[in-house]
């Protein structure tokens, strides 16, 4: 069993910048792979960020301006969001994944933070 508690969201104006952090339980976290979604009033879950092992995978819509990274000693895994556009406003969750194969896809996660709003202002 994996607890994540998600924290850092808030409230920003267009092209500021935030950084997410999960933190996890449990002592196999080094193995898993983590991911960050967002959800907006209204939209579905899509995909955001993950790392798995050390290869970093982004979507189009935030590549370049977001970034994951994970600090195993800690347990925690975070998202660097720069850049912030108000299409970013959402509900980020951070989630685990035993395989990670697909990495993109939110039924390959196994494990789901309670999520963080992030609201961007313009």
């Amino acid at each position: 069993q994996v607890l994540l508690v998600e924290s850092g969201g808030g409230l920003v104006q267009a092209g500021g910048s935030l950084r997410l952090s999960c933190a996890a339980s449990g002592r196999t976290f080094s193995s898993y792979t983590m991911g960050w979604f967002r959800q907006a009033p209204g939209k579905e879950r899509e995909f955001v960020a993950a790392l798995r092992w050390i290869i970093t995978y982004y979507a189009d819509s935030v590549k370049g301006r977001f970034t994951i990274s994970r600090d195993n000693a800690k347990n925690t895994v975070y998202l660097q969001m720069n850049s912030l556009k108000p299409e970013d406003t959402a509900v980020y969750y951070c989630a685990a994944s035993r395989s990670g194969s697909s990495w993109y896809e939110a039924y390959e996660y196994d494990y789901w933070g309670q999520g963080t709003q992030v609201t961007v202002s313009s």
